[in-house]
């Protein structure tokens, strides 16, 4: 073994090809085949720009609740690589890790990965070794070419498509959204979570030959004020509902999204699971609520500006009865513009972070002359994140709320903060 410490794998994973990110599947599938990963249960594929990570949450919380051995595999993590593989609810273990790891190097010979790449490879193989009895895979990025997509999924679902990642996947919708809809397979079941998808998604669904199920159409969602109703059809095509379901923690689309999705896994689900999946799903850095002396602190990945303003919306939705400040730090790359403009109602000030030793993230500088060129004038700029959390949290009193968001490393490094302060994992 090249090495016995996850960390030391990790490192070395991210040194072993060119580009961080290099979309295409014959490199993956070659040494996929050399490793003999062939997954005999029921796999679940979600890709989209946003509610991936819920979808994959909400889907393992409810088939676990009925007692399925679940393997789930989502990127990126926030606090401990680990986090992207769980299997029965539980992270993978460094000796499990290591030994894939291993096991990955050793098959792919002169054939160079990328760090996501060996990622992916690893998952499927604890899933496989492990003898799950279902598997839940996030894509990565886009689709058609994410490393996820070497797997034939059984249901695929596409959540939603916006704007993101532009460099990769185009610049409009239609052209993501073909991206996208890459997971689709023929005469196996396409789960859209938008009521208005991209023409591209159906178009290239319906040239496959995939059975193509949209909410708006096949499923959708009813809210009230206790709780909400789903109806949709079965795996047989007969209509199907659930009355009285619990709210969870995500957005009530792709809670139904989910739900229709289940019918076509093969595996029975009864209501009281889904009852308690959605009650008890936990899902860590989208709009979670953490206390902190009567201060509200909301975390949120939010990076893109349909992810942000779901989050203003859930804002909205609960509000506090002091301020609201936020602590905000994003990458270079993103819709900075649109994602501030999205946001500037919600926030009495802006805490501006850096992200030490992260040469993606925007400069302080920069989004502190964004925020003034919009009219912002309630700015603090921190010179450490440390520093910036303090700051934030010490002007705040009971009754108010502090909002962080844009990025997962943003989540990440507040949750390292507050550990020392509550004790939050």
């Amino acid at each position: 073994m090249r090495f016995t410490q996850v960390d030391e794998w990790l490192r070395w994973m991210e040194t072993q090809h060119p580009r961080a990110i290099d979309l295409g599947l014959e490199r993956v599938a070659l040494v996929a085949s050399r490793l003999d990963i062939n997954l005999k249960m029921p796999v679940i594929t979600v890709a989209g720009t946003n509610g991936k990570g819920s979808c994959v949450a909400l889907m393992s919380a409810i088939l676990g609740a009925d007692g399925y051995r679940v393997g789930a595999y989502t990127s990126p993590h926030i606090n401990q690589y680990h986090e992207r593989i769980v299997v029965a609810g539980e992270r993978v273990d460094d000796n499990s890790l290591c030994t894939a790891f291993s096991v990955i190097d050793e098959a792919r010979g002169d054939t160079s990965l990328t760090y996501f790449e060996f990622g992916t490879l690893a998952a499927l193989l604890v899933f496989q070794q492990q003898s799950v009895d279902v598997a839940v895979l996030e894509v990565g990025l886009g689709g058609r070419l994410d490393a996820v997509n070497i797997v034939d999924a059984d249901v695929a679902i596409v959540t939603s498509i916006s704007i993101d990642h532009e460099a990769w996947l185009g610049n409009d919708r239609e052209t993501i959204g073909r991206e996208k809809a890459g997971i689709f397979r023929t005469k196996r079941p396409a789960i859209i979570g938008e009521s208005t998808p991209p023409k591209s998604v159906l178009d290239y669904g319906k040239k496959l030959g995939a059975t193509l199920i949209c909410r708006g159409a096949q499923f959708d969602a009813q809210q009230s004020a206790d709780g909400w109703a789903w109806k949709g059809q079965a795996a047989n095509g007969d209509p199907l509902s659930y009355l009285d379901l619990p709210k969870p923690p995500i957005f009530i689309d792709n809670a139904a999204t989910v739900l229709q999705a289940l019918q076509y896994v093969g595996l029975p689900v009864s209501y009281t699971a889904i009852k308690q999946g959605l009650g008890s799903v936990k899902i860590a850095g989208r709009c979670q609520h953490v206390q902190y002396r009567g201060i509200d602190v909301v975390l949120d990945v939010a990076h893109n500006p349909a992810s942000v303003q779901i989050l203003v919306d859930h804002l909205a939705a609960n509000p506090v009865s002091g301020r609201s400040d936020c602590l905000f730090a994003v990458m270079a790359d993103k819709a900075i513009t649109d994602i501030v403009a999205i946001s500037i109602p919600c926030f009495d000030h802006w805490h501006l972070a850096p992200l030490e030793s992260n040469d993606r993230a925007a400069s302080t500088v920069s989004v502190s002359a964004l925020l003034a060129s919009m009219n912002v004038d309630s700015v603090s700029v921190a010179n450490s994140f440390a520093g910036c959390m303090n700051t934030a949290m010490s002007g705040l009193s009971a009754g108010d709320r502090l909002v962080v968001f844009g990025s997962f490393f943003t989540v990440a490094a507040a949750m390292a903060e507050l550990a020392d302060l509550i004790g939050l994992e």
